[in-house]
């Protein structure tokens, strides 16, 4: 019946095993956000797409990036691009919040200071500091500022990686005095 409904067009294919219904049986469009976690789990949405959710970010995003427990990979499909990377964490879901969508739906967003914790270990920065917010991702800077320093030193708790520690330390440093673990 899957075969005939993809041939049809009733149906469109996500990835193995995951479907959702054409536009013209629809009544709403489909929220990317909430179908990145079900095609790879455990994950929540990270790095820019969080940034974007948030509104830190100025220009659209054209995939939704995702942080996943297992291998990296990136699934191309009619409703979007889904890239995922993993990220080694003592607790994954650690400072991402539960975001309740349309329909009853849910997705898991990381915060903007997790989703900048991700991004510097994913893209392997060096970056230890407000400046390169400001100026690589044109965040704004009376955005930037609102980073609560005492978390800063929690969430690195949660990462393994030096980089990761070597930023929050630097943007806890000046956005005021914190210590990291």
């Amino acid at each position: 019946m899957i075969k005939r409904a993809l041939a049809a067009g009733e149906m469109i294919r996500i990835c193995r095993g995951q479907y959702c219904l054409s536009s013209r049986y629809r009544r709403r469009p489909v929220d990317s956000l909430v179908v990145a976690e079900h095609i790879v789990g455990p994950s929540y949405v990270s790095l820019e797409s969080a940034l974007a959710f948030h509104g830190w970010l100025p220009e659209a995003v054209e995939a939704v990036t995702s942080v996943c427990a297992s291998r990296s990979r990136e699934f191309r499909a009619p409703i979007g691009v889904f890239r995922f990377s993993r990220v080694p964490q003592k607790r994954l879901f650690e400072d991402v919040g539960r975001v309740d969508r349309a329909d009853g739906q849910v997705a898991f967003i990381a915060s903007p200071l997790k989703a900048l914790a991700d991004y510097v270990y994913v893209h392997r920065l060096d970056w230890r500091g407000i400046e390169p917010l400001v100026e690589s991702l044109r965040i704004p800077i009376e955005l930037a500022a609102t980073i609560d320093p005492s978390g800063c030193g929690l969430l690195a708790a949660n990462y393994r990686s030096r980089r990761v520690h070597r930023f929050l330390t630097g943007l806890a440093r000046e956005m005021g005095t914190c210590q990291s673990h």
